[in-house]
Order: structure tokens, then C-alpha cells, then sequence
């Protein structure tokens, strides 16, 4: 007898963690902790978007592109201006040189690139694996592909992975690992041999390797490594970034991927029936972005480091257990310092105790991570100084709040 999988709605509800245990759908834990800030007048440091624009010559070009008539479809693939400007950045910061017109592929943000490379090469009865804690559209895709979802956890203080549980989790169904890298939501940054036991072991098992690398320009003392440079990995990688972190310009919704031909091509494939394309002039203003000067690039990361610091040291004040990212626009603190045990309780409390939003780690994980991560919470500091020296100081109450 045929197995009958779920409905696809239910398997993505279920891998992004939205159905109770009594089958009822919910919201994402970003819409529910958003709406309690709202409605408390909360400083939301949950969901991971930046509080004011990016470069202003981006919008002007945004500006003027549009201006200029550049208001119908862009092709499939993005046009032929941002896909030249993709290749020369991989170029430029990493030495990779993909072909423009067979190796690169605009797509409507990093979200559907990732769809759409899970879509095109796994199916029911295959695996992906992904680190744990994982963003949460990763189970949700997978889900939906009727995949299954296999997780190999990262543990704090620096949340680096236990090679020998990443290697017990690989299996001969193993099709796709999904790398995001600097990592969301942990902060850490992968060295090296860490990027390369992946690489060995996707090679041991013929797999696919699909790295999300939108972080890649928000490192903190540390160097970003693609895994596509590291010897064994270009021929089975697909490389995936976006313009939305780096440049502060998340609602754009423009992304990319590249890699080899036989992998980008089916890509596309599913790609071209999701959006077929999205955003020309924005695509227009993107190529622009990349073409900034290295000041630019070394300026955003030193900016954010200094506001990761702000933040960290009210955190301390609190009395929580701060892990320091080494990349991204989060910080990670454990709360069992206070007697916390429950961090979902403690973020629909957060609030109302101290006038700040964050989001509970456990919803980025399956039931025995959730457990591992239970007293953990992610706050985003990718705000205004002025909103996270606020943040700071309300947070420094928290212990004599609860």
C-alpha cells in the first residue's frame, strides 16, 4: 500500500513548528512576539530587520531606475546588469568567478533560492540536514518537498558542532545539507575545518551542499569562508545571498545563488514557476550595492559590531548568560542564571516586564534540540543605537522585575 503523506500545508506547518500538539495551527513565533510588542509598546528586538534604510545612492539608483522605465518583467534568470555585478563580487571577495549567464540566478530574496534549490533535487524518502538550531523556513520547506529533516546540533558557548554527532547524522538517504553560514540563529561563524568535514562528508555520501550566506558580510573579528572555495565542494555546491542584510534593504526581496551550470539550471527550473521574476529596478539599485568601495563593506560590520556591544552589556547587567556572536544581527543569552528555565514563557512575559521583545530559541529546533536550547533567547540588534542604548537599559532590569 502507497504511504499517503499529509496535505503540503500541514507538512510545512509542521517542519516550522506552527501546529500544537493538538493539531491546532498557529503563527510564527516572529508574528506572535511582533504582536505583543505592539500592543505593550515594546522595543522589538524579535524579528531580525533593520530600523532605517541603507546607503542613500542604492535608492537614488532604485529611484532612477524606475524613472527610466525599468517597470516591467526583469528576465527569469535577473538582468543581465546584477547577474555581471554577482559573478564580479564572488570574484572580488572570494576568488570564485561564476559564469553570469549560466551560473548565477536572481530570485525574489534568499527565501526562494533556498526554496527552490530544496524543490529541485529532493523529494519523499530523501534527508536533509541542517545544523540545529535552524531557521525556521528551512523545516518548512523541507516539509513541504516531503523530505525528511534530519539535525546535527550546535552547542553553546560558541555553538561550533559536535563533528562526530554531524557525522552519525549523514545517512545513504542523505540528498541536501543546508548550511547557513554565519548562522542564524546562533551567531556563530564556521572556520575552516569545520566547513571542510561538511564538504568531506557531502563527498563521502554524494550529496548536495546548499549554503545560505546572506550573513556574509556581518562578521566580527572573523573571516567568511564560502564553502564553494574549499577544495572538493564547487562542483556539488549552490551558493545563496541577498541584498537585504548587507544592505539594509530587507523589503527589496532581492536575493541570488550560483554555482555550477547542472545545478543552477535545475534550480531555475522550479525557480521560473515561483516567481519567474520580481523587482527590476530594485535589481537595477542592487548592482550598484555591489559595487560599493571596501570601506563600505568593513564600515557596516564595524557599525554593528559596536552595536552588538551596546546590547550585550545590558544584557549582562540582567544577569543572563551572554554568548558573543562572531557574525549576523543576533545575540544569543541564556536565561538559567536568573532561575529560568521556560524562555517561550519568559519571551511572552518579556514585554510586559521590561518593555522589550525577543524571540525563544527552542521554536528554532525539533523536541529534543528544544529541550537542549529551553532557557535560551535571541535578541536582534540590528536597530538604531539610540533604540538598543533603550533596550539596554530596560533589560537591566529584568532581575528585579521577575
Amino acid at each position: 500500500m502507497t504511504e499517503t503523506l499529509p496535505a503540503p500545508w500541514h507538512r510545512a506547518a509542521t517542519g516550522a513548528n506552527l501546529l500544537g500538539s493538538d493539531g491546532t495551527l498557529g503563527v510564527t513565533i516572529f508574528e506572535e512576539m511582533t504582536t505583543l510588542a505592539v500592543r505593550t509598546g515594546a522595543i522589538n528586538l524579535g524579528q531580525g530587520f533593520p530600523d532605517e534604510d541603507g546607503p542613500a545612492e542604492i535608492k537614488a539608483a532604485a529611484q532612477e531606475a524606475i524613472a527610466q522605465g525599468s517597470n516591467q518583467y526583469a528576465p527569469g534568470k535577473g538582468i543581465p546588469e546584477l547577474r555581471h555585478a554577482i559573478s564580479a563580487h564572488q570574484q572580488r571577495f572570494y576568488g570564485l568567478a561564476p559564469d553570469p549567464d549560466t551560473e548565477v540566478i536572481v530570485t525574489t530574496g534568499a527565501t526562494e533560492a533556498i526554496a527552490a534549490s530544496l524543490m529541485a533535487f529532493v523529494g519523499p524518502g530523501d534527508e536533509v540536514l541542517t545544523f540545529e538550531p535552524f531557521y525556521d523556513s528551512y523545516g518548512a520547506i523541507i516539509g513541504l518537498s516531503g523530505a525528511t529533516h534530519v539535525t546535527a546540533p550546535l552547542l553553546a558557548p560558541d555553538f561550533m558542532p559536535d563533528l562526530a554527532a554531524l557525522e552519525e547524522a549523514f545517512s545513504p538517504r542523505t540528498r541536501i545539507v543546508l548550511i547557513n553560514n554565519p548562522h542564524n540563529p546562533t551567531g556563530a561563524v564556521f572556520p575552516a575545518e569545520v566547513l571542510q568535514r561538511v564538504v568531506d562528508l557531502a563527498r563521502q555520501h554524494d550529496a548536495l551542499i546548499i549554503t545560505d550566506e546572506v550573513y556574509e558580510h556581518l562578521t566580527f573579528g572573523v573571516r567568511h569562508i564560502p564553502v564553494a572555495t574549499l577544495p572538493g565542494a564547487a562542483g556539488r555546491t549552490v551558493t545563496i545571498s541577498s541584498a537585504g542584510k548587507t544592505f539594509s534593504f530587507t523589503g527589496w526581496k532581492v536575493g541570488w545563488l550560483s554555482g555550477p551550470e547542472d545545478l543552477v539550471s535545475a534550480v531555475r527550473t522550479v525557480k521560473q514557476f515561483l516567481t519567474y521574476s520580481s523587482g527590476t529596478p530594485f535589481q537595477s539599485a542592487i548592482a550598484t550595492g555591489l559595487g560599493l568601495p571596501d570601506t563600505f563593506y568593513e564600515d557596516i560590520a564595524l557599525t554593528l559590531r559596536k552595536k552588538r556591544d551596546i546590547l550585550s552589556d545590558g544584557l549582562r547587567a540582567a544577569g543572563l548568560d551572554v554568548f558573543t556572536p562572531q557574525g549576523t544581527y543576533f545575540i544569543n543569552v541564556d536565561t538559567s542564571p536568573l532561575g529560568i528555565s521556560d524562555s517561550v514563557e519568559l519571551a511572552r512575559r518579556l514585554p510586559a516586564l521590561v518593555g522589550v521583545a525577543a524571540i525563544p530559541v527552542p521554536v528554532f529546533c525539533h523536541a529534543e534540540g528544544a529541550e537542549r536550547t529551553k532557557s535560551l533567547l535571541r535578541f536582534a540588534f540590528c536597530k538604531q543605537t539610540a533604540v538598543l542604548e533603550e533596550a539596554a537599559a530596560r533589560l537591566a532590569t529584568l532581575r528585579e522585575q521577575l
